[in-house]
């Protein structure tokens, strides 16, 4: 951490990366100086900054067969769920980790990293493929490193075809893909736009910056999924049947797990997406039922009218 920060690091910063008291700290930092003569001290009063500008010495730099199965692996995962263009990206960086080791490390980690990769794989699940058009994404981001407005034929919403012109706020990958902005002009706050219905994009050079103090993961975390709709107070009671497995199961990062005297277990989080979230109620058969809110409840009784009509035998 000290090599790879230009500013270098505090030991109180020291202390709340790494999780350990102050004095714990200060005895690694001395270790650490021990190793590494070439550690700086920054005046920054009232406190001192620590860093290593030359970098580390190979021999701590050089990467483990753990590291770049899990590298290789994720590149592979995001490839079968069709994310090519940062399945490339991560191939590219593996690529670019291996050409900078040096040749005898490589040949200590070729025969472990080969046994890794053919002795584990990552199951994907059914779903639909994530839309990721290199061209559409290249768009976007330069559009979000340049403060600027995005101006693009959007094949969606009540009038499919028209031209937007939006300031991006991010992008929200998951199932599918969307752009997170606002369009110009009308001050309706952030939406999602679905990457695979945004045509002919164009960085238009006006700069627009996302509102100060704005966050994507808060605003991702307001939902359960993708979709945004009301935001409504959730109450679960997972039955004991289901203890073990709500105890280990995130519904919502905000989320309250109260276990119970009889054995049963309350989740309470507030999100939108009902939808999306009586989807998955559906997995869990009955060992879970909705206390709230009624929108829920009637959202779970309308998919399975729905699923019944379908189904149901004349």
């Amino acid at each position: 951490m000290l090599a790879s920060s230009a500013e270098g690091l505090t030991l109180d910063e020291m202390a709340e990366r790494l999780g350990v008291g102050r004095r714990t700290a200060e005895r690694m930092r001395d270790a650490v100086w021990e190793m590494f003569p070439q550690l700086e001290v920054v005046e920054e009063p009232p406190t001192k900054r620590f860093r290593i500008p030359a970098g580390l010495d190979g021999l701590f730099q050089a990467p483990t067969a753990e590291e770049l199965a899990a590298l290789s692996a994720s590149a592979e995962l995001m490839d079968r769920q069709g994310a090519a263009a940062r399945a490339a990206a991560l191939r590219s960086l593996e690529q670019k980790v291996m050409s900078a080791t040096r040749a005898a490390a490589r040949r200590r980690l070729a025969p472990d990293l080969e046994a890794l990769l053919q002795a584990e794989t990552m199951a994907v699940q059914a779903g639909p493929r994530p839309f990721e058009d290199e061209g559409v994404l290249a768009e976007v981001r330069e559009a979000l490193k340049a403060l600027s407005t995005l101006r693009f034929r959007y094949d969606g919403g009540s009038n499919p075809g028209r031209i937007r012109e939006v300031t991006p706020y991010g992008i929200l990958f998951g199932r599918s893909n969307y752009l997170v902005a606002e369009e110009v002009g009308l001050r309706t706050g952030p939406r999602n736009w679905r990457l695979d219905r945004i045509f002919e994009p164009e960085v238009t050079g006006r700069y627009s910056p996302r509102p100060e103090g704005f966050s994507l993961q808060a605003y991702a975390d307001e939902s359960f999924g993708i979709y945004q709709d009301d935001t409504e107070d959730v109450v679960l009671r997972v039955t004991p049947e289901g203890r073990e497995d709500a105890l280990r199961w995130r519904f919502h990062a905000r989320q309250k797990v109260e276990p119970q005297d009889d054995g049963s277990v309350i989740v309470r989080f507030r999100a939108s997406g009902m939808r999306e979230l009586a989807w998955h109620l559906f997995t869990w058969g009955d060992r879970l039922r909705v206390e709230a809110p009624q929108a829920l409840k009637d959202m779970l009784r309308q998919e399975l009218e729905v699923a019944w009509k379908a189904h149901v035998r004349n």
